[in-house]
């Protein structure tokens, strides 16, 4: 993923976090906020809570690929913040995805279908 389409500053989680929406699964935590870029930009975050820096980057490479794989699915204009759970290095694959996708209607981030 390229670094122009990421969050990268603390400010900008910070701000996501205030101004923006969530909403709660057990396998993570979604909140999202417009951004006037005309793209998204994600952010992922695994705290130490998760276990061991493998644990971590495990749950940080399935919450991307979550990402990818939905990313035509999504409105644009957005920061999305994704906060990896506990459950998210061993839920199986399908959970994860259902889970996003859940999230993503609940915060109205999905493109009606046509």
């Amino acid at each position: 993923m390229k670094a122009a389409v990421t969050l990268k500053e603390n400010y900008e989680f910070r701000r996501t976090y205030q101004k923006g929406v969530s909403a709660v699964s057990p396998v993570m935590v979604l909140y999202c906020r417009k951004n006037r870029l005309g793209r998204n930009r994600l952010g992922l975050v695994s705290s130490t809570k998760l276990g061991h820096a493998v644990v971590r980057n495990r749950c940080r490479r399935r919450l991307r690929e979550v990402y990818r794989l939905e990313k035509p699915q999504l409105k644009t204009g957005y920061d999305i913040i994704l906060v990896a759970r506990s459950r998210t290095a061993t839920a199986p694959w399908p959970e994860l995805q259902k889970q996003f996708r859940r999230l993503c209607r609940k915060v109205d981030l999905m493109k009606e279908p046509v």
